[in-house]
């Protein structure tokens, strides 16, 4: 349940995650070069689609997320995708909420970004497409479970009685970890094969990755 919906967290927690969402959106718009909008547009549909797919999980449900491999392809790109995504979830499905929008921006695109930041140069330095493939598995599986931290998070600063639910929300999130990292392994293993470049995310004032 990475879309929490509305009337759950309290006002400080929304305006907190809202404000940090802001900042992410922002600092993910001022690194967004006019030839990265085709990619962003596409990951972000991409999200879109997988992540309606819910699967029952025990008393929730999960779903596909790739928020590592969007952190890696986009950087801080991902922000913009994953609210654009999130926004048309609420609207059209009512799945989610508006009033969470930037908290549940937040605690996907974060962990995303974070595993860009850290594990994409060495994703991109890795000297075969298998290693990259594993590094790429590993920091999918870490934006997950810190997708479940921040979810937990959440529902514990709004109220401490959330606290059982929220470590019930976490543990469905394990096995979500080890599907995301396999796919995720595999497809930036191929990349690395056929399409490096697509693991570099364009920069203004960059030239085309090598």
């Amino acid at each position: 349940m990475a879309h929490i919906p509305d009337g759950i967290l309290t006002l400080p927690v929304l305006i907190g995650g809202g404000a940090l969402a802001v900042a992410g959106v922002g600092m993910g718009l001022r690194a967004l070069d006019d030839r990265a909008i085709p990619r962003v547009a596409l990951l972000a549909a991409v999200f879109f689609a997988a992540s309606l797919v819910a699967v029952p999980v025990g008393p929730s449900s999960v779903h596909l997320m790739l928020s590592g491999l969007m952190g890696v392809m986009l950087g801080w790109g991902i922000f913009p995708a994953v609210l654009v995504a999130l926004a048309l979830q609420a609207a059209l499905f009512g799945i989610g909420g508006l009033t969470t929008l930037g908290v549940n921006t937040l605690n996907i695109a974060l962990p995303g970004a974070m595993v860009g930041l850290v594990l994409g140069p060495m994703i991109r330095a890795a000297k075969s497409s298998v290693r990259a493939g594993a590094l790429a598995a590993l920091g999918a599986a870490l934006a997950v479970l810190a997708t479940a931290g921040g979810v937990a998070l959440a529902l514990y600063l709004s109220a401490p009685e959330f606290t059982p639910a929220a470590k019930i929300l976490a543990v469905t999130y394990l096995p979500l970890a080890l599907v995301e990292a396999a796919i995720t392994g595999a497809i930036t293993s191929f990349l690395a094969r056929v399409e490096p470049r697509a693991l570099h995310p364009i920069l203004p004032g960059e030239g085309e990755p090598a």
